[in-house]
């Protein structure tokens, strides 16, 4: 029995670190090179770039934080 020493009896699980973790399926936040930033506030519509999150780029017009639309 353990006595919270490290003397208590080996484990019998497989130690390897390879436990299920992630997003799963579908489930990350990028949303693939298509589609276009809006601004929430004018409405302007701009291509996407891909590889630049459309939240981290503002509005030639106004200035706003863009948001992503997507393709329907």
């Amino acid at each position: 029995m353990p006595r919270g020493d490290g003397t208590g009896p080996l484990g019998s699980g497989r130690g390897d670190g390879t436990g299920k973790r992630g997003r799963g399926r579908g489930g990350g936040f990028a949303q693939g090179p298509g589609g276009s930033c809006i601004c929430p506030l004018c409405r302007k519509e701009i291509p996407h770039e891909y590889g630049k999150p459309c939240n981290l780029m503002r509005c030639p017009e106004c200035g706003s934080p863009l948001t992503r639309k997507i393709p329907a």
